[in-house]
């Protein structure tokens, strides 16, 4: 018996034009396979370009407003909210029963919203625990209308709450799950579901704690719960749908020929989601790479489009070439400098030691041969506290001379090239830095991705989409 999980973005549910034709994708799905589980993201930017409703960045933005005290925030937001859910549930929901009922259920939910952010007015915060419970509000009304469409098409499915059934600790705001606990449940409440011929259409985003409390898995946690449902129910194969025809080799706002890639290895992919492709939520791999489960990346408006297959050995990936280029902007570079650094145990975790404490992550890291200074790369936000932090740290060696100082570049770009198994292929960073050269572009710091399928750059980030046009043209064209 077949099972294939489809997990739509926010995009291929943002109005009633994008759920009919989500609909009519599923119901191919449905042709194909014995059995299809659906996970839903909120609804996003529709096509219409008087849309401008994001849904759960709406929600969040109205709950930190309401923290500062702004009430009519929140109210905006409801009304905004109530006019594009309805909207959709009007057009596509034509069992009059049906359409009340998810009518009625979208309103309590709004009701909820609007309380809570009364309450985190008269508190003046916000928790994260409580953003979480507001945060998937938006998955919540999503599944429902979903649900009610394909009814409404003669399918049989039913909203769910993952909330059930995705089971996690109590890190707010990014959520790991529990993974027996998860599939000992998810199991329990789906499968019954499918094996009546039901299409369950769940929320993706979110979960709860052991003690029911609502968490989210992060921004983008809808790939990943797609992924947490596969693994728990031994799937076929994973469809993560969404607006572009699969992964693209960079940015099409920087580089307007940017191509689909036709394979890319769980590393590449992994590599790229965490270096500011906008792909997958960087965990999404993780569930299925343990049993092997295949994913494809495909576009919702395209679906005769073949899209990206996610592959799990690096033998398929055709290594050494340059398959893609990312960039992240709006970091900061921190250097710990000095000449009396060199030889002395223990500089570097006290440094890291230090950034930890601030509750900053560092997403790449650089250490000159000499051992006179130590480079890594923070969100920019976080810059100040974080100097503050290794200033109070090596006070004593600043004062001795041991250690020159702490520096902040922060008008700083961080470019990956990703490739399996370019840092080892002959050439590859020659061409590389001759590219860069050819346009003026200095290079800042150099790291080399644990995985050896990338290699990162630190550049000015006015010059950032030079040098991402610069190396996508030493990516080779892959057939789409």
């Amino acid at each position: 018996m077949s099972l294939a999980v489809l997990k739509f973005g926010g995009t291929s549910v943002g109005d009633a034009h994008a759920m009919r034709q989500t609909v009519a994708v599923i119901r191919e799905a449905v042709a194909q396979y014995d059995h299809v589980v659906v996970v839903t993201s909120a609804m996003g930017k529709s096509a219409d370009p008087n849309d401008t409703v994001k849904v759960t960045d709406l929600l969040l933005n109205a709950a930190r407003a309401a923290a500062a005290g702004d009430a009519e925030a929140y109210r905006r937001a409801r009304r905004a909210l109530a006019d594009k859910h309805h909207a959709a549930i009007e057009a596509l929901i034509t069992l009059p029963n049906d359409r009340q009922r998810i009518s009625a259920e979208v309103d309590d939910l709004l009701t909820g919203f609007e309380t809570l952010c009364a309450s985190v007015q008269v508190l003046g915060e916000v928790t994260p625990r409580a953003l979480d419970t507001i945060a998937g509000l938006g998955e919540r009304m999503a599944a429902r209308i979903l649900a009610g469409a394909l009814r409404s098409a003669g399918l049989l499915a039913e909203a769910l709450d993952a909330t059930a059934f995705i089971i996690t600790n109590d890190r707010f705001q990014a959520a790991t799950p529990l993974m027996e606990p998860t599939r000992e449940k998810t199991r329990a409440h789906l499968l019954p579901l499918l094996e009546r011929g039901v299409i369950p259409v769940v929320t993706g985003f979110i979960g709860a704690t052991q003690n029911g409390i609502p968490t989210t898995l992060g921004r983008g946690g809808s790939d990943y719960s797609a992924s947490i449902i596969a693994a728990a129910l031994d799937a076929d194969i994973v469809f993560n749908y969404t607006d572009v025809d699969g992964v693209l080799t960079t940015d099409p706002r920087i580089v307007p020929e940017a191509r689909t890639i036709e394979t890319l290895t769980a590393k590449e992919v992994s590599e790229m989601a965490y270096f500011g492709a906008s792909v997958l939520h960087p965990l999404t791999i993780a569930p299925l790479m343990e049993k092997n489960i295949p994913l494809r990346v495909k576009n919702t408006f395209n679906p005769s489009h073949p899209g990206t297959l996610i592959v799990y050995d690096d033998a398929e990936s055709g290594g050494g070439a340059i398959k893609a280029v990312t960039a992240i902007k709006n970091v900061s570079m921190i250097t710990v400098a000095g000449s009396g650094m060199k030889g002395v145990p223990g500089i570097a975790g006290r440094t890291f030691m230090a950034v930890a404490r601030t509750g900053t992550s560092v997403f790449m890291i650089s250490q000159a041969s000499s051992e006179q200074n130590i480079c890594f790369v923070v969100p920019r936000q976080s810059a100040s506290a974080v100097v503050e932090a290794l200033k109070q740290e090596f006070e004593n060696e600043i004062a001795n001379g041991e250690i020159d100082g702490v520096y902040s570049f922060d008008q700083a770009s961080i470019i990956t090239v990703v490739g399996a198994g370019i840092s080892e292929t002959p050439g590859v960073s020659g061409r590389v830095f001759s590219a860069l050269g050819a346009e003026r572009i200095n290079v800042f710091a150099i790291a080399q991705g644990s995985s050896e399928c990338a290699i990162s750059l630190i550049v000015a980030e006015e010059r950032c989409n030079d040098a991402v046009r610069a190396l996508h043209r030493l990516t080779e064209p892959t057939p789409a």
